[in-house]
């Protein structure tokens, strides 16, 4: 009788060794949402989206590109935005190949609509073929995915206000939470110094992109953190709300994985090789001598990217500053303020809004840094060390 109970003890501990090293090693699932193109418009979409191949606790299940038709053009037409001289370009399907090849991923992406909803309950009902599978990748991937699924989104909101006014119930019933990476971080609608962002809708870029989705996506009931790109001055401005900073020196590229060092070429340069992917095999690029062209290179996505994979801004016990997951934290370790507080939005018209912290129950959250300055400095030391620190085995 002794030994069968010892026998079952023994069962028991190793079926919850397995199921704790099995939810210890989980992966999140995520969708990444992002107007990357190629040549690129913004060189830190590009920078952005190796994380979602890289970082070993992240389930990317799709890429969906968020491309504005006007900004195909040798010279944008948009409505409302800056009207690029620097075209022609393309959706980024370029990167998201490379990477694909880089990581030995297959990695789904697909292409949503180009062109502006026409009202916030606008269905693109009209869309058929290549536009619409953007849509309906994000779609089929929540519909399919027996876990609640992270979006990033990096761009205007059009996919998934869109996606919203087709299928609301699979939405609020399939997404975990949605990182909003857009808007302006201004109380009470107040206007800031910079006067190109105080005349376009919301006084920010993505806002701008599509009017109407991010007003339909922000009177949704969806659980959204919202990571506003500008602060009341701009977006090239640092504010405890938003998430803007810059990286000043890039030569740590010289020490990143070889591949890497191709891929960030091939983007930073606007290369357009046949040899797209061959390319990306000939071995180091970046040296000491090397000039990077892009100094400095302006960065908002980075805070996103923490807090959807559970990993902290770090002071060490000497001063260093590092990214670590939350589980490879110690105890003498001094964790940086990039938090997401609750809050209740007031949506205007022209895509500005108001928040109020609060502790009462919201879908609604923004994100905080209570030092700038501080934030950016230790961004600049422990960044380029996350990025080194990425591992290429399978090829």
């Amino acid at each position: 009788m002794s030994n069968s109970k010892n026998n079952v003890v023994i069962l028991l501990c190793i079926f919850f060794s397995v199921e704790f090293i099995y939810a210890s090693t989980d992966k999140l699932p995520i969708i990444v949402i992002t107007d990357c193109y190629h040549p690129y418009q913004d060189p830190g979409d590009n920078l952005d989206l190796i994380s979602g191949f890289a970082l070993d606790n992240v389930d990317l299940k799709a890429i969906i590109l968020d491309i504005t038709d006007s900004f195909r053009k040798d010279t944008a037409d948009h409505l409302t935005l800056w009207k690029d001289p620097r075209g022609p370009r393309e959706a980024g399907i370029i990167p998201i190949m490379q990477l694909n090849y880089i990581f030995n991923k297959n990695v789904p992406f697909a292409i949503g609509p180009m062109h502006l909803m026409k009202s916030e309950s606008d269905k693109m009902d009209e869309l058929t073929g290549f536009e619409e599978n953007g849509i309906k990748l994000l779609l089929k991937i929540l519909r399919d995915s027996k876990k609640k699924i992270q979006i990033l989104s990096f761009g205007s909101a059009r996919i998934l206000a869109v996606a919203y006014n087709r299928e609301p119930e699979l939405l609020k019933r399939k997404i975990k939470i949605i990182h909003l990476s857009a808007g302006t971080a201004s109380q009470n609608y107040q206007l800031g110094s910079d006067i190109g962002a105080n005349s376009i809708p919301g006084g920010e870029w993505n806002v701008a992109l599509d009017l109407f989705a991010f007003k339909k996506l922000l009177s949704s009931n969806l659980p959204i953190a919202i990571y506003p790109c500008a602060g009341k001055d701009g977006g090239f401005v640092k504010d405890v709300n938003n998430t803007y900073w810059t990286i000043k020196d890039m030569s740590f590229l010289k020490n990143i994985n070889p591949k890497l060092q191709r891929y960030l070429d091939f983007a930073f340069n606007k290369k357009n090789n046949v040899d797209f992917l061959k390319c990306m095999n000939e071995g180091p690029l970046f040296s000491n001598r090397a000039k990077i062209t892009i100094e400095p290179f302006h960065v908002w996505e980075t805070a996103i990217w923490l807090k959807a994979t559970d990993r902290e801004l770090i002071k060490k016990a000497n001063g260093e500053y590092v990214i670590l997951k939350k589980t490879e934290i110690k105890s003498n370790d001094i964790v940086l303020k990039n938090n997401l507080i609750q809050c209740k939005i007031e949506l205007r018209h022209d895509g500005r809004f108001k928040f109020l912290y609060t502790k009462e129950p919201t879908n609604f959250s923004i994100y905080f840094r209570d030092d700038v300055d501080l934030n950016e400095r230790a961004l600049q030391s422990a960044f380029p060390k996350l990025l080194k620190s990425y591992q290429i085995t399978n090829k």
